[in-house]
């Protein structure tokens, strides 16, 4: 190699580390597969996963302590793109000794009698567990939370909700194109 390429001896840029590219996620998103694929391809540029709340995530695009974020139920706007990825059916999640547990699905009207709690996460489960309560989430917040003595079981009636990709429209790293055809699938060769 000479010099002015990447890795060549004469090219410093390789000597330090890259500024991690930084994608923040809400619960139930498991970004995995996407991490995977980038390390394959951009060994020398670190990606940076960062587990956060709905409220977080969306914070650190508008403050810029993240790149991307990949967020539930997000509509697109002037000052943020978005691209839809796919849609999650709701459960409910209850004690596995309770009524509702014997169902195979149920509907919002059979759940009317039963105290439906707001939360989605480690707190509300544990509440869950003891019988008082249940909670309507999306399947993969249930099985983030998964535990022996609660199961999820499909609600028929209840609206699904969406995963999507999110950015600020006036961003400009380099690397978000990158991102978004890993996650849309496109191979390391082909072209938008």
């Amino acid at each position: 190699m000479g010099a002015g390429y990447p890795g060549s001896v004469g090219d410093r840029t390789d000597m330090r580390r890259a500024e991690p590219f930084v994608v923040t996620f809400v619960p139930g998103v498991t970004p995995g597969k996407w991490a995977r694929v980038w390390n394959e391809r951009l060994r020398r540029e670190p990606l940076t996963l960062v587990p956060a709340s709905s409220a977080d995530a969306l914070r650190a695009i508008m403050d810029g302590s993240a790149h991307m974020a990949l967020l539930r139920d997000v509509e697109a706007t002037e000052t943020l793109h978005v691209i839809p990825l796919y849609r999650e059916q709701p459960v409910v999640v209850t004690a596995r000794d309770s009524v509702v547990a014997a169902f195979d699905t149920v509907t919002l009207a059979e759940l009317a009698g039963e105290n439906v709690v707001e939360g989605q996460d480690a707190a509300a489960v544990e509440l869950i567990a003891t019988g008082t309560a249940v909670a309507v989430m999306p399947a993969s917040v249930a099985r983030a939370h998964s535990r022996r003595d609660v199961v999820a079981r499909p609600v028929s009636d209840a609206p699904d909700s969406g995963i999507g990709l999110a950015w600020l429209a006036s961003a400009s790293h380099p690397r978000i194109d990158t991102f978004v055809g890993i996650v849309r699938g496109r191979t390391e060769n082909s072209s938008r």
